[in-house]
């Protein structure tokens, strides 16, 4: 259901503080907690959300349902109406889980700027969704570091290529396995009962995301110890995944629950050495070709870690 409007609170919530307790970084994390608090939309991050082409959005369906869409567009299509507003101007896909979704609830976004390694998260409450843009009223945004973010060089939208048969189903087939095993990028959606709806990014080597019947998992890498979906996690294991075929358009979202296993040291699979995991268990997943842009040039990212299994 929607949810009601409410200030952001600052700091990092209890679940971000107790794992970044477990995990030993609570003095790094400290340290950049002021990126957290409320911001506006000022200077450099005007100029950067202004050029860019594609973000991604997580928030929930009409049930409630939390999923991670795409959204692509033109520059300009991510517009800082004014400090505290952003307007996306692009709609979601007829047959996207999150198409006519609900204002009223927080929602979360990351921009990505995939040919100079940039991020950028953006959290916020969907206002309105009116006359093909969804308005944002923003509560937070901070960059991220580049790590882990493949080149790429994406064309322009072509709506023509957007076109594709959607299945809903609750269980992965082959064509869904292979794409999730073939993947060096993929999106998480997270939540927290307080703070809403978060989207970011996790990139490695091709098959870092590994297929385990109807649950995947994917070990965690050294970051910058913020620990936001982690953190998400540890209060509220709803999530969901977004999986891209950045050749083809063919988009995979997953809705389901995720929890993080702290036993995996020395583990097959444990390529980030810091023996956390994150475990997904599908519940929904809708199947389609709805990414109107296409990739024309791929440079991996040159430090991932090597695959351990």
């Amino acid at each position: 259901m929607p949810e009601p409007h409410r200030p952001a609170d600052t700091g990092f919530h209890a679940g971000e503080l107790a794992v970044q307790q477990r995990a030993g970084t609570r003095a790094q994390a400290a340290r950049l907690s002021p990126m957290l608090e409320p911001a506006e939309l000022r200077g450099g991050i005007v100029a950067f959300l202004a050029d860019r082409t594609f973000a991604v959005i997580t928030a929930r369906d009409a049930s409630g349902r939390l999923w991670t869409s795409p959204l692509s567009g033109p520059p300009g299509f991510l517009e800082a109406v004014t400090p505290a507003t952003l307007a996306v101007h692009a709609e979601l896909a007829e047959g996207d889980p999150l198409h006519g979704l609900p204002v009223g609830q927080q929602a979360g976004l990351v921009v990505v700027e995939f040919a100079a390694r940039r991020r950028v998260r953006i959290n916020g409450t969907l206002v309105s969704t009116g006359n093909g843009t969804l308005t944002i009223e923003v509560e937070q945004a901070y960059g991220n570091c580049p790590q882990y973010i493949h080149q790429r060089l994406m064309t322009g939208d072509d709506p023509g290529a957007a076109v594709g048969d959607v299945r809903h189903d609750a269980v992965l087939s082959p064509e869904d396995a292979a794409l999730i095993r073939a993947a060096d990028t993929f999106f998480l959606g997270t939540t927290n009962p307080d703070r809403g709806s978060d989207s970011s990014h996790r990139g490695g080597t091709a098959g870092f995301v590994r297929v385990d019947g109807g649950r995947l998992w994917w070990p965690d890498y050294p970051g910058n110890n913020l620990f936001n979906s982690f953190g998400n996690l540890a209060v509220d294991p709803e999530a969901a995944l977004l999986f891209l075929d950045f050749d083809t358009g063919r988009t995979l979202h997953l809705s389901g629950t995720a929890e993080v296993d702290w036993d995996a040291a020395g583990q097959p699979g444990d390529d980030g050495r810091t023996g956390r995991r994150a475990v997904f268990t599908l519940q929904r997943l809708v199947a389609g070709r709805l990414l109107p842009s296409r990739q024309v040039a791929h440079s991996p990212y040159p430090r991932n870690p090597a695959l351990t299994d």
